[in-house]
């Protein structure tokens, strides 16, 4: 059939690949391509042709048919529409069960998915000391918890829970169709029991039938060093818990740094502006300020510096993550004082000539400046 590519082109496997080589370019492919994880325009398609590529690779008469007739032989004129992988599926043993239901694998039998409580997002503003040492923290989050009085069954008695009729406890109902050559089969979420795979014949008092109540809680939870603002840390199983058990979804903190008095920060390095004034650009001086590892940051400025030009300190910033730290980088800037009196004034007035550019050098003052400045 003409504009379909090769099937062992798309999954990227030789002729001669066997089963678990035609499973693991499958596995990883399809995790790419699902719909779920890729937005960009073409994955949907570029996943049925993977699926479609794997559906007639995996099975041995298909192949054979394939290997000798390609896309003209027999029982590969249909169309193919996908079939129903969640993204989850394509982790663990859920590949082998899904194929082995489609190609009569046999094996396994169907699983029961259990439902997943919704996550929770909060943010928590931190001191800027724990991007350098790290350290512990609380968040107060409302969280649906399984009930203590039905222990998460929903029911008033542990036999006023059934298992769903329709369903078979499943949560899932499946579908059948011919599609060309193939039989697939499709799954959904089971319109009696909603997805649980249980019915409630008398619901608990206390949390009506819900198996949850929604609880004020407190968590702790570590902050590790070099830590940054939009920076995200999860917490498997503290989110929602469903409704009549299953998993627990997740808690996700989203950080932000509060400011430093006079740091800013660019990944693991420290930048901060340092008044100076003329003299000691021009003479030199070493001060000391405290940092946040709890040394002095000895600062040395150069006899002849100048305003705008930067003093790097390594080694003095923020972890890395790699056992190391960023430097720190200091932006001198010329100092001028809010008030002076007439004789300060009348000091300068005398120096003038002497620190001053004549309006004949001035041009080549200019033109030093710029070569310094693109060199």
């Amino acid at each position: 059939m003409a504009g379909k590519r090769d099937y062992y082109e798309v999954l990227g496997v030789s002729k001669d690949a066997n089963d678990k080589e035609l499973k693991k370019a499958f596995r990883s492919l399809a995790r790419k391509y699902h719909p779920d994880k890729n937005s960009d325009p073409g994955a949907d398609e570029k996943f049925k042709e993977i699926q479609e590529a794997f559906a007639i690779l995996s099975d041995s008469d298909k192949r054979s048919q394939y290997d000798r007739f390609g896309h003209s032989g027999p029982g590969m004129g249909g169309g193919f529409s996908g079939f129903d992988i969640r993204y989850e599926d394509l982790f663990g043993s859920g590949l082998e069960d899904i194929f082995s239901s489609f190609f009569g694998g046999g094996g396994r039998s169907s699983r029961t998915r259990q439902s997943r409580g919704r996550s929770i997002l909060v943010r928590k503003k931190i001191p800027f000391q724990m991007a350098f040492e790290g350290g512990s923290e609380e968040v107060t989050v409302d969280t649906f918890l399984p009930c203590e009085k039905c222990s998460g069954t929903g029911g008033a008695k542990p036999d006023d829970v059934d298992i769903c009729a329709t369903c078979r406890g499943q949560g899932q109902v499946t579908q059948t169709r011919q599609v060309g050559p193939f039989v697939q089969q499709t799954s959904g979420i089971c319109p009696s029991c909603n997805g649980r795979g249980k019915t409630i014949i008398n619901p608990c008092k206390s949390c009506r039938g819900d198996g949850r109540i929604k609880k004020k809680q407190t968590i702790r939870f570590n902050v590790p060093p070099g830590v940054d603002t939009g920076m995200r840390l999860r917490m498997r199983g503290k989110g929602h818990v469903s409704e009549h058990g299953g998993v627990a979804g997740d808690l996700e903190i989203e950080l932000k740094l509060e400011q430093h008095p006079w740091f800013e920060r660019d990944g693991s390095e420290l930048l901060m502006s340092l008044p100076v004034g003329f003299p000691d650009l021009m003479l030199g001086k070493t001060l000391e300020i405290p940092h946040i590892d709890g040394k002095p940051l000895k600062l040395k400025i150069p006899p002849n510096s100048l305003a705008g030009h930067t003093l790097n300190i390594t080694g003095r910033g923020l972890p890395t993550g790699r056992g190391r730290r960023g430097d720190v980088i200091i932006l001198l800037k010329l100092h001028m004082p809010k008030k002076t009196d007439k004789g300060v004034k009348s000091k300068v007035e005398s120096l003038r000539t002497e620190l001053s550019i004549s309006e004949s050098d001035l041009e080549n003052a200019i033109l030093d400046e710029a070569k310094d400045r693109r060199s």
